[in-house]
């Protein structure tokens, strides 16, 4: 792996720029001082790979619907009936999502490690922060693989025009004391601001729903309501459909009846699940982009094993191929039923420090990042951007 070091920080580049909101003091530390540095040949490789894969996500989540397969991916039995309509009722719902995959450079093939459909984050990274980092020190801005920021601007656009009947009115919704996600949720809002959408913010606890009407936000001052058409809510679909099961309901009920758009839709828990990991290779056996996956070890190979709705590394075990567990992060998700990934090892430079690339999809493939840390990439891992020469 090849690296460019950068005289002027990621958090100088912020402050020249006047985005020093964007991240606050937890935050910072864990952008890095150097960038990856890629070919043009690997940015395209790599966007090239997403556009597939995205393709054949479709396909393996209309194999899950047509043969009833919810419970084999541990869809919430609540939320069954509006994944079913999102996905037979989609007018350019699905706003953004992130690739995470090995490889891609120094002659190793890439590799689908999982999608995060529904609630992925990095987006300020991505989006901003690596694009200030070249203008601060005098590179090329445009020497990047990274026009997420237009993209999802586009995308707010194309949604309006797709759903005439709702009006531009966007509600945007973090649970309390995570600032990261409060974080990636004013990029998004920016970039629907700028598409022409009136957007407001509460943290969900605040915000009034009803089955009847639809999405309400209560202004503070005078105690009124204002309704919203859009929401888009940070908060994964599936613990909605574990612990609010009465909000499951009113949920469905309000995007059946047109009351509101629930951004990103309820489908996105098909493309979320790791078990689609395992639909993936059913339908695309020995597909040069993926890892074989399975709801049983993989004898003879060393595996992950993955939770199906694990996040930020957690409840990852790696096991060797006779069995034995070589090593493993903890969690809160270990009541969940796993699947078996064929282990690929991610790049590494010359300190071992291992590289996840992330890429942002938003209609197509159009953000590049990489994620520095372990063998098993946790939330302490660190955010790397990359330059192409």
């Amino acid at each position: 792996m090849k690296f460019k070091d950068l005289p002027i920080s990621p958090e100088q580049s912020l402050n020249n720029i006047g985005w020093d909101w964007m991240l606050g003091e937890n935050t910072l530390p864990y952008i890095t001082n150097e960038m990856v540095v890629i070919s043009e040949n690997d940015a395209e490789k790599y966007y090239e790979a997403t556009n597939n894969l995205y393709e054949m996500y479709i396909e393996a989540a209309q194999n899950v619907v047509d043969n009833e397969r919810f419970t084999e991916l541990g869809i919430p039995e609540n939320l069954i009936e509006l994944v079913k309509y999102s996905w037979e009722n989609d007018s350019n719902w699905h706003i953004y999502g992130r690739f995470d995959l090995s490889g891609g450079l120094d002659g190793k093939p890439i590799k689908l490690i999982e999608f995060n459909a529904d609630t992925a984050t990095c987006i300020p990274e991505t989006a901003v922060v690596q694009w200030a980092s070249l203008k601060a020190n005098s590179l090329d801005e445009s020497q990047q693989f990274n026009t997420l920021y237009e993209t999802l601007v586009s995308k707010f656009k194309e949604l309006h025009l797709q759903n005439p009947n709702f009006q531009k009115t966007l509600l945007i919704s973090t649970m309390k004391d995570f600032p990261e996600d409060d974080t990636n949720m004013q990029v998004l809002g920016e970039a629907a601001k700028e598409a022409g959408f009136e957007v407001a913010f509460e943290y969900i606890e605040n915000v009034e729903f009803s089955a009847i009407e639809g999405i309400y936000k209560q202004n503070p001052s005078d105690g009124s309501f204002t309704k919203y058409d859009y929401w888009f809510k940070l908060i994964p679909w599936e613990y909605i459909g574990w612990d609010e099961p009465e909000l499951s309901e009113i949920l469905t009920q309000i995007v059946v009846n047109n009351k509101a758009i629930i951004l990103n839709p309820a489908y996105t828990l098909l493309f979320q699940s790791k078990a689609i990991l395992k639909v993936l290779w059913e339908l695309y056996p020995n597909h040069p982009l993926l890892l074989e996956t399975s709801d049983k070890p993989i004898l003879g190979k060393t595996c992950v094993e993955k939770v199906l709705f694990g996040r930020e590394g957690a409840n990852l075990t790696i096991v060797s191929e006779s069995g034995l567990k070589i090593d493993s992060t903890e969690g809160e998700y270990d009541e969940q039923n796993t699947v078996f990934q064929v282990f690929t090892e991610f790049l590494q430079d010359s300190e071992e420090n291992y590289y996840q690339a992330g890429v942002f999809f938003v209609r197509e493939a159009c953000g590049l990042g990489y994620r520095r840390g372990g063998k098993i990439l946790d939330n302490k891992a660190q955010f790397c951007g990359h330059l192409i020469e």
